[in-house]
């Protein structure tokens, strides 16, 4: 068996492209995986080739050979783009390992550790403030609405829900996101009181329609300095959070926040490799250690969790994409025994479904572990090509 062709597909997927990699062998094989050129990654398509093209040839089924073949070649600048370039190469390598083996990807690595994995509804709120014309769902226009979100997020049988700062404007509600560079305050990233009052305004409106019994995330990203931080911190107090999550490039200044947060606090998705996770470990800085595993890949992100448990941390999968993304996401949470909880997003594009021929299925607020070959989910070409990027 020899790697044969290495194709992009990209696609409209509303307010974002969703990106997958195609790796195609002589006997007919084909390995899937999705990755992003959002947050940081544009020109990421260009690393894969530049990194691919050299394995054409090769057989793919020596994944960790590959892996650290081309880890090898780039490791001078191994992290960012690079590292997103080799995971995206790995993830879909290890798809057609389990499609030439007729089994999952999670039984190369001992078999599930659990088959219902408990989720979360990520950016609940957010994108039915930012998108929902996108989403098909009505605008959330008050934290009545917010309430109202949070009523039917329990109604659905899921046990918990992430979202993110949402402002009241005088009129509506509207995102929050000076970390990004989209909303006021970026680059000096302060905190003030209308903001702070935004925070309580929303956790209070989703524990009031969700009910007490439901596990609440806040998630406010880059968006605040470590001063801005801990008033932040404070502020969530009255809503027993499940976690307060943010990130940050110093691990001392995320130990700080930790020891002063009334709840637990989870970072690191945006971190790459075992080296650059080390030391966020060494300061004993999180609860919780967040790993992209389309950023990382499959085997490096088994690693750090393999690391962060002998720290006693849990991990938990950073993940925002389409349904490819979930199932190779759920792998890693099966044969991981330190996991925590899989983030998922409930809503997306209305027509994210048809750009699968499959997707994973959510059953009373637990993802069942795909069953197929390799991740148990496949692309559909000709949907995808039927919503071209914008």
């Amino acid at each position: 068996m020899k790697i044969e062709r290495i194709e992009d597909f990209h696609c409209d997927a509303g307010w974002r492209n969703f990106s997958f990699l195609k790796v195609s062998t002589d006997d007919g094989l084909v390995g899937w995986s999705e990755y992003t050129e959002g947050d940081g990654s544009r020109g990421l398509t260009s690393v894969i080739h530049g990194m691919a093209d050299g394995l054409i040839g090769m057989d793919p089924r020596p994944v960790q050979a590959i892996s650290s073949l081309l880890y090898i070649r780039h490791q001078q600048a191994a992290a960012g783009v690079n590292q997103r370039a080799m995971a995206a190469i790995e993830n879909a390598l290890l798809d057609i390992k389990g499609k030439a083996l007729g089994v999952p990807v999670y039984e190369l690595f001992g078999g599930p550790i659990r088959t219902r994995l408990p989720v979360y509804w990520s950016h609940c709120g957010t994108y039915r403030v930012r998108n929902h014309r996108d989403v098909g769902t009505p605008q959330a226009l008050t934290y009545d609405d917010i309430a109202a979100l949070g009523a039917q997020v329990k109604a659905r049988g899921f046990k918990g829900l992430k979202t993110n700062i949402l402002d009241f404007d005088g009129e509506k509600l509207v995102g929050f996101g000076p970390g990004a560079g989209r909303t006021p305050g970026w680059p000096e990233l302060n905190v003030d009181r209308r903001t702070l009052r935004a925070v309580r305004d929303t956790l209070a409106a989703f524990r009031a329609g969700a009910g007490p019994e439901m596990d609440l995330y806040l998630d406010v990203n880059y968006h605040f300095k470590t001063e801005g931080l801990l008033k932040v911190a404070k502020a969530v107090e009255p809503y027993d959070l499940t976690w307060l999550e943010f990130d940050t490039w110093d691990p001392q200044a995320l130990a700080l926040v930790r020891s002063r947060a009334p709840c637990p606090v989870a970072s690191s998705e945006s971190v790459s490799g075992r080296r650059a996770y080390r030391p966020f470990l060494d300061a004993y800085a999180s609860d919780v250690v967040i790993i992209d595993v389309l950023w990382n890949g499959f085997l490096e992100s088994m690693k750090v969790a393999s690391m962060a448990e002998s720290y006693e941390v849990n991990v938990a999968p950073h993940n925002y994409y389409g349904h490819l993304a979930t199932a190779i996401s759920a792998h890693f949470c099966a044969v991981t025994p330190n996991f925590r909880v899989l983030e998922v997003d409930v809503d997306s594009a209305r027509w994210r479904d048809e750009l699968f021929l499959n997707s994973p299925v959510i059953e009373h607020g637990d993802l069942l572990l795909p069953t197929g070959p390799g991740w148990g989910v496949e692309v559909n070409e000709e949907a995808v090509r039927a919503h071209p990027p914008r």
